[in-house]
């Protein structure tokens, strides 16, 4: 093979999954030598699976030149080995390029300068001698010098990840959480990365395993197996899964004899990490719709449960049902609103008698008008009232509705890194009453956390439309809690008159009673742009958002329009889309700073959102902000979340993801000026009508559907609402 060495000068292309990549090197030339395709600026093309490089690193290459038909010749890399420049100008571009935190272009020149060819053995063996560099101090020493040791780790346990498809941020991720045992971990048991590091899954560690000589029937990887084929189950919300569900999903998973599961189940159980259970299966259908017929066959059938899911059921059954118990109130009818409907009136009182109760309706139905005359009651009454919603963006809107401050249920619940929550059984909530808004995105582990923060006497209100999306997480609370029949339930039907004016919910109620939504010339707020295919939506889409809606309705495309789709890929996909809105919204420029993470190109400028809970930054999933920064020298991105700056390390940024382009799932409990959404047929294992309704009611003022007709058909003729394995309905009901 012939050997190439030089220093990274741009990424061209990189493909996270596998780590092919596209590169232009400014090789190393000695004397005399000829580099096939060197371009007039002295660089060549590098292809082939590579490591994640950066700009300025030194590689050492191994591989074949070849001539690609369009492209030209190319160094096709088969070994790839990082390595430390030896040349000065080398040594000084390593440093600058944003690799060694702490270091920039300015302050590599002046150690460069310093320290000359023995920069390198300065920095690992003689840290103290930075101290001699003008400008840099004790603390910026202790920095450099920690940021060479990891790098210079991470290098090392990269040389043995890097052929099992692991990127260099999850190798920095394992370094950190392991330190100098990384090695010594992987190598012992890799399906502990699975465990222990978010962004490791299941067939990452089972490659690693797999190379390293442990046999497919070693009982980590059974434990393993079985625990992603349940995790995968709960990922579609199911709270639980019948032992041969999952029984057959874990052999087809990991290819092994079907004697070997239970086994593993056993050894599963011992370790208290999963939970069998014998529970009734006539109640609904698994959200994957598989395995209906088999769950449905016995009444009391065994299934298994992870062990915090299986806490969370039986707390949440547990709690309101002693809630629930608790007398009713006797409430003065001079205490109620003059101003109410008959339907509303009714509705309050319920609320103002009952321990625990739940409002339901469709917008425009009055909900907002019962909370203000619930909460005006109550405050006439001298009690002591909390609002709380599942995300940022609903707790502000319930706030902003009702004029009285609401936060998310997160806060309320005064989240702590080391405890989880502050506020518990033994810390409870010191209020009268606590409302609950957009109640439908409640899930079981979240719903647990908040009633073990409810003392005896709390009266709660649900609130929600449980004709929207049910939860993201684990179980369908809201649901579960209306059909168990032991808290009273009001249901909002009427339409006032200010509503009806606004076609959005004029259709919003039509696609909900399964009838085509109203779509005219005249209509001010609701539109349909026509589009057969993918391809001619996401042209749509894209003018739409950054042309027609500014032009027309002075909204602001990034921070008043936003996109919504059901799928993640494709054209009109949640991916796609994001590339192609970011490059028109947010172009590349030299004015802006911007990085490559985990597969992504983030700007200064970009519309983010946050995709996990995150307790020491105190962002949640769901929240939406705008890259206010970026710091090549400290490695760190910074966003700003409503005028608070939350800084993310350079290996914390999967965490976030583009958001120009969300799922309807993630825009639960918000509300946008506008909403542009996609729908095409070749959606249709995603069109379904409690989706269409849950993205057309997240518009306030401007809803306009991208795609065709027909594929609005098929949405709002599809009514099957995949049910989900979980037993909080029975749990309630049993007595």
């Amino acid at each position: 093979m012939d050997n190439l060495s030089g220093a990274v000068e741009r990424i061209t292309f990189y493909n996270p999954e596998n780590g092919y990549t596209v590169l232009r090197l400014r090789p190393e030339v000695s004397r005399g030598q000829r580099i096939p395709g060197l371009s007039y600026d002295g660089l060549t093309t590098v292809v082939g699976n590579l490591p994640e490089l950066s700009p300025g690193e030194h590689v050492r290459l191994q591989g074949l030149w070849d001539t690609h038909p369009k492209h030209g010749t190319q160094f096709k890399a088969e070994l790839c080995e990082q390595s430390l420049p030896a040349s000065l100008a080398g040594m000084e571009s390593y440093l600058g390029s944003g690799m060694i935190k702490g270091i920039g272009p300015k302050m590599a020149e002046r150690i460069v300068g310093q320290f000359k060819e023995e920069t390198f053995d300065v920095i690992e063996q003689e840290p103290g001698r930075l101290l001699d560099v003008p400008g840099i101090g004790m603390d910026r020493t202790g920095k450099i010098t920690a940021a060479w040791q990891e790098q210079k780790q991470v290098k090392e346990i990269m040389v043995f990840l890097h052929s099992h498809g692991v990127s260099t941020n999850l190798a920095v991720k394992i370094y950190k959480t392991y330190g100098e045992a990384s090695l010594e971990t992987v190598q012992k048991n890799p399906y502990q990365l699975e465990r222990d590091i978010y962004g490791v899954g299941f067939k990452t560690a089972d490659r690693i395993a797999q190379a390293l000589g442990l046999p497919p029937e070693h009982p980590a990887r059974i434990e393993a197996g079985i625990v992603f084929a349940l995790n995968e189950l709960i990922n579609d919300g199911n709270v639980y899964a019948p032992r041969e569900m999952l029984s057959g999903r874990a052999i087809e998973l990991l290819g092994v004899a079907p004697e070997l599961i239970p086994s593993g189940l056993e050894r599963l159980a011992q370790e208290d990490r999963i939970r069998p259970e014998l529970v009734p299966l006539d109640q609904g259908q698994p959200a994957s719709g598989q395995g209906v017929s088999e769950a449905r066959a016995a009444y009391a059938s065994p299934v298994i449960y992870l062990t915090p899911l299986y806490f969370g059921e039986k707390g949440v059954s547990e709690r309101l049902k002693a809630l629930a118990g608790a007398p009713k109130r006797l409430v003065q009818a001079s205490f109620l609103a003059e101003n109410l409907s008959a339907e509303q009136r009714a509705a309050v009182q319920m609320a103002l008698e009952n321990p625990v109760s739940v409002l339901t309706g469709g917008p425009g139905t009055g909900k907002t008008t019962c909370l203000k005359a619930l909460i005006d009651a109550l405050q006439a009454q001298g009690a002591s009232v909390a609002l709380a919603s599942p995300t940022g963006r609903a707790a502000k809107r319930l706030s902003e509705a009702t004029g009285h401050p609401a936060r998310t249920i997160h806060r309320l619940l005064e989240p702590s890194p080391t405890l989880g929550f502050k506020r518990n059984e033994e810390n409870p909530l010191e209020i009268d009453y606590l409302v609950v808004d957009e109640a439908s995105m409640l899930d079981l582990l979240l719903t647990n956390h908040l009633l073990k923060a409810i003392r005896s006497g709390t009266q709660v209100l649900f609130v929600g439309d449980v004709d929207q999306l049910p939860s993201v997480g684990a179980g369908d609370v809201l649901r579960d809690l209306i059909a168990s029949g032991v808290v009273p339930v009001a249901r909002l039907m009427t339409i006032f008159r200010q509503a009806a004016d606004s076609q959005i919910i004029t259709n919003a109620h039509l696609i909900n009673q399964g009838k085509l939504p109203l779509i005219d010339k005249d209509s001010r707020d609701f539109f349909l742009f026509a589009a057969e295919d993918a391809d001619a939506a996401a042209n749509w889409v894209v003018e739409v958002v950054a042309e027609r809606i500014p032009a027309k309705f002075g909204l602001d495309a990034l921070r008043d329009i936003q996109v919504l789709t059901p799928i993640y890929r494709g054209a009109v996909g949640v991916s796609a889309l994001n590339e192609r809105l970011q490059t028109r919204l947010n172009p590349a420029s030299d004015k802006k700073a911007e990085r490559r993470l985990f597969g992504v190109t983030y700007r200064a400028g970009d519309k983010v959102m946050q995709t996990l809970n995150n307790y020491d930054k105190d962002v949640f999933n769901g929240d939406i902000g705008f890259i206010h920064g970026l710091d090549a020298i400290e490695h760190t991105l910074t966003v700003d979340f409503d005028g608070r700056l939350v800084p993310y390390d350079w290996n914390e940024v999967d965490e976030l993801s583009l958001a120009y382009a969300i799922s309807v799932h993630k825009a639960q409990g918000s509300e946008f000026p506008a909403v542009v959404l996609p729908l095409v047929p070749a959606h249709y294992m995603m069109l379904q009508r409690n989706l269409l309704y849950t993205a057309v009611t997240r518009a306030r003022s401007l809803c306009v559907l991208v795609g065709s007709r027909k594929a609005i058909s098929m949405a709002v003729r599809n009514n099957k609402v995949a049910q989900r394995f979980s037993a909080l309905e029975w749990r309630l009901g049993k007595g």
